[in-house]
């Protein structure tokens, strides 16, 4: 059977996967959107189905004023003992902790905080026992990966915080995750940053705590040495054994967006990669340790057949599962309907880390066309594809002090110009197109059955190369302008 990567498109970034019978359970991070921690399902690990989030009350996680790339960063899910747990880090106030639930359909309990800094914490059971990882500094100072014991009820250390191990010599040490296999612990890392370095790491060891040795070809994956190749960023893996006794990885890789042009604006997708070990006890990853758009493998049942969503609807997706907010969203300034939604704006702009009124989706591939009629009162309202709130690229109506018009926006950086200006006289109502593609952008207005090609913009100036950060482009909807209020009908996103 052929499967193709990503197995999960758009920016759901740093994967962590566990197994629960035969269904495989995956989490990603989420940085300031909410609800965080998005939960996905797959019976077979090509097709997976998004199930629910972790973190789903402002209680659990603060986001306030958080800025972009900040927040939620990379979680684990692990299942001991009747129950799911996910730890993760709220990098804004440094905090690491986690939440369990014995539903996975269901609400996640309150945080419960550790005491161990660093970030990307893993949980590992073993013996009625409990033990946390992160990287960082330990108690004595030294860093590498950390670890120690807790109690699971409370989150409390039984035992200091201990650093067990200091990688494979790579830069930003980071994405523990603890294993036992054939009675060997292995301890699997990421280095060399979530960027063109990043790769995937190991060490083995006949102790939860170390000593360990590391794998003598490491990295065990990477994508760093294949210039002009599609995939890039390859790491942040997580290990995991199908029903058949097949070992696979779960990591994040981004999609550039040319063939020699070294941008990323999707963010850091799922990829899916064999793992195999050798009689030595030795695992090797890959296609010569490196991952591929695709794989060819009998592990997989020539029955699975991949499918992939490729339009998305007010009709058929869920507002609770596909669509997010930035930060905690004031929840009275949203009416959401099967088919059309109402938006009020308030002063807050998209410009600033707070919460305006806004709704999104992932952009999840690079050819696209993406439309929806909008309908205005006051203020302003449209799509924005956006990265962070210094660089997004705008498409909307607006009231003037004569009528309406529909403009053009783009934000980069300190840089925010308005491209193009349709005047619409006395009508408040229009259809805003997008038409995407790996390299431009190009916005359109559609009135009375004739589209008028406002602009272009290069999707660059939406990349992590360009804007920073750890995210990738949503595709929101949005109002701004105190007591405006916006009407969004016939939203359409389909992929070509």
């Amino acid at each position: 059977m052929k499967y193709n990567n990503p197995v999960i498109k758009g920016f759901y970034p740093d994967p962590s996967v566990c197994k629960v019978g035969d269904s495989y359970y995956l989490v990603c991070s989420s940085f300031q959107y909410f609800p965080g921690v998005p939960v996905f399902e797959s019976k077979d690990l090509i097709n997976w189905k998004q199930i629910g989030h972790c973190l789903t009350r402002e209680s659990q996680i603060q986001l306030g004023n958080v800025s972009s790339s900040g927040g939620v960063f990379a979680p684990t899910i692990r299942y001991n003992n009747g129950r799911f747990y996910m730890t993760t880090t709220n990098e804004t106030d440094h905090q690491n902790f986690y939440v369990w639930t014995d539903d996975i359909y269901g609400e996640w309990s309150e945080a419960i905080s550790v005491d161990q800094g660093g970030i990307d914490p893993d949980l590992y059971f073993e013996d009625g026992k409990a033990f946390f990882m992160s990287n960082g500094t330990d108690d004595n100072g030294i860093g590498g990966i950390v670890q120690c014991e807790i109690d699971i009820e409370t989150g409390a250390k039984l035992s200091p915080s201990r650093s067990i191990w200091q990688g494979a010599g790579g830069r930003y040490l980071e994405s523990p995750h603890m294993y036992k296999i054939d009675g060997r612990y292995y301890l699997m890392a990421a280095e060399g940053g979530t960027e063109y370095g990043h790769m995937v790491i190991y060490a083995r060891g006949e102790s939860v705590s170390g000593p360990f040795e590391a794998y003598p070809d490491n990295p065990v994956l990477t994508n760093r040495n294949l210039g002009g190749y599609e995939l890039q960023g390859v790491g942040h893996g997580d290990l995991i054994q199908d029903n058949d006794g097949n070992w696979w990885m779960l990591h994040l890789g981004f999609r550039q967006s040319g063939q020699w042009l070294t941008y990323h604006h999707l963010g850091r997708e799922v990829f899916l990669t064999p793992v195999t070990f050798g009689e030595d006890g030795w695992f090797t990853a890959g296609h010569n340790g490196t991952t591929l758009t695709s794989f060819e493998t009998d592990r997989i049942s020539s029955q699975v057949i991949q499918q992939e969503k490729t339009t998305f609807t007010f009709g058929n997706t869920d507002w609770k599962l596909d669509w997010c907010y930035l930060r905690h969203p004031v929840t009275g300034n949203y009416l959401l309907e099967p088919d059309k939604m109402t938006l009020k704006g308030t002063a807050v702009s998209l410009d600033i880390p707070e919460t305006p009124t806004f709704i999104g989706l992932r952009q999840r591939d690079f050819n696209a066309e993406i439309s929806c009629e909008v309908s205005l009162t006051r203020g302003e309202a449209g799509i924005t594809l956006y990265m962070d709130e210094n660089h997004h690229y705008d498409l909307a109506l607006r009231k003037t002090a004569t009528g309406y018009e529909a403009i053009e926006r783009l934000n980069i950086g300190d840089i925010k110009s308005v491209e193009a200006e349709y005047g619409l006289g006395g009508d408040n109502h229009a259809t805003l197109i997008i038409r995407a593609t790996h390299e431009r952008y190009s916005f359109l207005i559609r009135k009375s059955g004739k589209e008028t090609l406002l602009g272009t913009a290069q999707t660059r100036y939406l990349s992590s190369e360009v804007a920073g950060g750890f995210t990738g482009v949503l595709i929101g909807l949005y109002a701004y302008g105190e007591d405006s209020t916006a009407e969004f009908t016939n939203f359409k996103c389909e992929y070509l």
